[in-house]
């Protein structure tokens, strides 16, 4: 039985040659993702805006004004409206309730319930959550630290494991990704709650997993070939594990096409975030974090041989293994 093969065996794909674009397109997109952030914000949910969600479905795609109007109406805080990917299923936010008993928020969620359920025959209640203000803080906070600490734990581990080229490449890496991500959630304004940070940390997670097994292969051929040219060493070890980081990248984008499309609405942000963060990680794995190596003065040549070393010794090729 024949083996699948995504990538032909002996692939020489001259990566490095695009690493002018690839920096210009990494730095585009990135300022675009910052002034996306900056100008339109982020979607925050309920974790991490404090209040009270009550996700209602209708029978047919309602009017958002009328919706409001009835909620408006209620006296319980001014409504914010958010459509999911289906037009039936709405979201209505309201601010953090005076009373942070459990039996006034039920008593508030049964009055909107009622009140829509008049108004809008067919319409049935799905969830609720509600956070305080004050937790909603201390979430955003923990968010941010968590991330902040994996980025800067994986950049350590790259220092002492390898150069301090590899660590830097790896922080550019991540970053890169982490503004991709929130770009697209800037531009599409799905909810950014935890189950995003989840998804962020996720990201995180791959993105090193890929690039230290290219980072590992490079510094491998690095100790192999000592007089090839930097450039060289990185298109070849890129190609050699390029096999293992396409299947990677495929098999898992496969199931999370089959959440994105049997998950449901409460799974798309999440699903999304994680499709978007492994095609990217893999193009910043390839393309970024590899070619930058070189702009960041790494050389496979040693900086000091040892007394009594061989020229001949510089180099092994594979005929001599």
């Amino acid at each position: 039985m024949r083996l699948l093969k995504l990538v032909p065996d002996n692939t020489n794909i001259d990566f490095v040659r695009l690493r002018g674009w690839a920096f210009g397109l990494t730095l585009a997109l990135s300022i675009a993702c910052v002034a996306l952030v900056g100008m339109r914000g982020l979607n925050y949910g309920v974790d991490f805006a404090g209040g009270l969600m009550i996700e209602e479905k209708f029978a047919t795609a309602p009017d958002l004004d009328q919706v409001r109007t009835v909620v408006d109406r209620l006296g319980v805080g001014q409504a914010a409206l958010q459509q999911y990917g289906d037009p039936k299923i709405i979201a209505i936010r309201l601010p953090v309730q005076n009373s942070a008993d459990e039996g006034a928020t039920n008593a508030v969620v049964k009055k909107v319930e009622l009140a829509i359920g008049q108004a809008f025959p067919g319409a049935t209640f799905s969830r609720y959550s509600t956070v305080s203000g004050k937790v909603s803080g201390e979430l955003i906070q923990r968010g941010i630290l968590a991330v902040v600490l994996a980025v800067l734990g994986i950049g350590l581990f790259a220092i002492f494991r390898f150069e301090w080229q590899f660590g830097v490449s790896t922080i550019v890496a991540i970053v890169h990704d982490l503004l991709m991500t929130l770009g697209f959630f800037a531009l599409f304004q799905f909810e950014f709650d935890l189950n995003i940070v989840a998804a962020v940390l996720t990201i995180i997670g791959y993105s090193i997993n890929d690039k230290i097994v290219i980072d590992d292969r490079i510094r491998e051929n690095m100790r192999r070939y000592r007089k090839m040219d930097m450039r060289e060493i990185i298109n070849l070890s890129v190609n050699e594990t390029l096999p293992r980081t396409v299947m990677t990248s495929v098999t898992i984008l496969l199931a999370l096409g089959a959440m994105l499309l049997l998950g449901g609405h409460v799974l798309r942000g999440f699903t999304a975030a994680m499709i978007l963060g492994i095609v990217v990680g893999t193009y910043s794995s390839i393309y970024v974090s590899s070619s930058l190596l070189i702009s960041l003065g790494l050389r496979a040549e040693p900086t000091a041989r040892k007394p009594g070393t061989l020229d001949n010794a510089e180099r092994v090729g594979p005929k001599d293994r």
